[in-house]
């Protein structure tokens, strides 16, 4: 038996071998700090004996894999906390996957409830299951043996996964006297981890179904050093403060009326006015880059989402509505009606490539227990485009797509990766074709040089795509932009070009948007500033205090100065004392204020406070429009 390692070296093996072993034999440091590894592509526990040829990786705290280890693991020793707490018989067990940057277990509880108090007794008995450093074995059961074993048990959930199992074998983890259904990986020993946190417990439907049972979720974080969690928990605490849920409506941005509109977000004179910018900016960068603004209509005959493939496909998302014997969907996105547009006309190879544009507001049904603020909505506005081009200007087209994300990016000041997503189980068209689109966008980016992780299976169901995350001011990351290449929907409906031979071909389709869902984006930005936004943006972007009543003529006389070279300002002309005004200016997090009182209207001049508290008087106020304009087109 051949294992081939890291830097191509071979070792030989005459019996089973485990990583444990291997990296025993490579260093006593990487034996101490391994917690498994990689075994021709799979995750693998250390103590997993392999007895086929094969090239493995070890895994180190130090990896980025690592925390699917130890998180896994601290999953499961918190179920065994909960059931020495409730009761075995007391306890029926959901899943318990890992999540980016922690892990969660369902459970139902048939005696009783888990509340947010008791979680500090749960981590307390995880922190003896702990100590107790249990090996934990990894074992397999035929399918009948293991649904008899699930069923003594009394585990419902776990019998219903077992059944849809393919294999004829089914692995378990046992550590003391907890079982568990899982494919792993996992740790040698409980004892390898200790640094976790739980953090909040909540209602989850089992399979996410609201016809199924409620579970009780319980949500936890478990990081490889002390440090790493201590600094986690700082951003949770800091990200509560920036929730846009609470900012929004307290900043007088946006609300959210549940009763009758579950995530549509209503937009606020100052909320809108943000929205506005972010589209201008967008609409400017598309016109420069080429692109024609369109308009499609909001609902369509169903038949369209025949052909398009979202009835097959993304029916289930969708809203519909029938008039005179028709029915009609509500648009869940703007790439048909922007194939209409393409249809609407003769294309020579000489009208190549066509790109059009439209903030395109669309509809998608999401479950009203996911919903979340402005982050996950049910309406939304894409600034969406779709590029229609031949193949050979596929490479140039996606990477001025990039160039332009970059540019959208840069005045937020955000960083991001790609990730090239490929094709999914539920997907259109032949793998032939798949393969040739992944390999095109895959070209397009090594040549480019951006840097991508791949994520397997993760493509939308017409075509590959290629996703921006971006990093905020806590280093939390969101997906936004995606571009997208498809060779499908050209073929469903028939799209054409006359090319320079007279022979008809069929274009390529790129689908992209930048911010993605201006809504979310919007929500990212609330949170990344904490509500303080830069000047440009702003939606007031000074505020004129009169010292008192005598003076708001002239507040209002400066007021309009600003206003009539298109600086956002506004009057605070309240029978309030100046100090209280300057508070309610500083939580409104408004730029700029200007203090006008005897002294400035003697001269002619301002005062001037920002909002970090610096201030400069006797400013003349010709200069102060100069600076704020200087700012605003510079997008500070």
């Amino acid at each position: 038996m051949k294992v081939t390692l890291p830097d191509g070296s071979v070792k030989e093996y005459k019996d089973k071998v485990t990583l444990a072993q291997i990296a025993r034999e490579i260093s006593e440091g990487l034996y101490r700090n391994a917690v498994g590894g990689i075994v021709n592509g799979m995750l693998w526990d250390l103590e997993r004996p392999i007895d086929f040829d094969c090239e493995i990786r070890i895994i180190t705290k130090k990896d980025k894999e690592a925390p699917e280890f130890f998180r896994h693991t601290m999953a499961h020793i918190m179920a065994q906390a909960v059931m020495r707490i409730y009761g075995q018989e007391n306890v029926r067990l959901g899943i318990g996957p890992t999540i980016e940057n922690g892990f969660y277990y369902d459970f139902e509880i048939l005696n009783g409830v888990i509340k947010e108090e008791d979680l500090e007794k749960i981590e307390k008995e995880m922190k003896k299951i702990i100590k107790e450093d249990l090996k934990i074995e990894r074992f397999e059961l035929s399918k009948d043996e293991a649904i008899k074993m699930m069923e003594e048990k009394g585990q419902i959930y776990k019998v219903e996964l077992i059944k849809e199992i393919q294999d004829e074998k089914v692995s378990f983890y046992r550590q003391g006297e907890f079982v568990d259904l899982c494919r792993g990986p996992h740790l040698p020993r409980t004892g390898m981890i200790k640094h976790f946190k739980l953090l909040s417990v909540s209602g989850a439907y089992w399979r996410g179904s609201e016809k199924n049972p409620m579970l009780q979720r319980i949500y936890g974080t478990a990081f490889a050093t002390k440090d790493e969690l201590d600094n986690y928990l700082k951003m949770l605490e800091e990200a509560k403060k920036r929730d846009h849920r609470k900012l929004g409506p307290k900043l007088g941005l946006f609300f959210i009326n549940t009763d009758v509109a579950a995530g549509m977000p209503i937009f606020l004179p100052k909320g809108a006015t943000i929205l506005n910018e972010l589209m201008s900016f967008s609409r400017q960068l598309h016109k420069e880059y080429g692109y024609k603004e369109v308009m499609t209509p909001l609902i369509m005959n169903v038949k369209l989402w025949h052909q398009s493939g979202h009835w097959d496909h993304y029916k289930d998302n969708m809203y519909f509505t029938e008039k005179e014997e028709t029915e009609y969907a509500v648009k869940p996105m703007n790439c048909p009606g922007h194939i209409l547009i393409y249809k609407n006309d003769v294309v020579s190879y000489r009208d190549l490539p066509i790109r059009l544009f439209e903030f395109g507001k669309v509809h998608r049904y999401e479950r009203s227990g996911v919903l979340h603020g402005l982050l996950r909505v049910r309406a939304f506005t894409q600034d969406d485009a779709h590029i229609f081009c031949r193949q050979d200007q596929i490479e140039e087209e996606v990477s001025s797509v990039v160039r332009l994300i970059d540019e959208l990016y840069k005045p937020f000041g955000f960083t991001y990766r790609a990730t090239l997503s490929t094709m999914p189980e539920d997907h259109m068209g032949d793998e032939e074709t798949w393969e040739k689109a992944t390999n095109a966008l895959k070209k397009v980016l090594e040549d480019i040089k951006l840097d991508f992780d791949i994520a397997e299976g993760e493509g939308a169901f017409y075509g590959p795509k290629v996703d921006f995350h971006v990093k905020d001011s806590l280093g939390r990351e969101w997906q936004c932009a995606t571009i997208q290449l498809d060779f499908q929907m050209p073929e469903r409906f028939d799209l054409k070009y006359v090319d320079k031979d007279g022979i008809e071909k069929r274009p390529v389709m790129i689908h992209t948007a930048k911010y993605g869902s201006l809504e979310r984006f919007f929500g990212i930005l609330i949170e990344h500033y904490a509500g303080a936004f830069p000047l440009w943006i702003s939606p007031v972007q000074v505020l004129v205090l009169p010292v008192s009543d005598k003076y708001i003529d002239y507040a209002r006389k400066v007021a309009r100065f600003l206003s009539e070279n298109n600086i956002r300002v506004e009057v605070d002309s309240r029978n309030e004392t100046l100090g209280y005004k300057i508070r309610e200016a500083q939580i409104s997090k408004v730029p700029y204020m200007i203090i006008v009182g005897e002294n400035e209207e003697k001269s002619g001049k301002i005062s001037v406070r920002s909002r970090d508290g610096a201030e400069e008087k006797d400013v003349n106020v010709e200069e102060f429009v100069e600076v704020v304009r200087k700012a605003i087109a510079e997008r500070r």
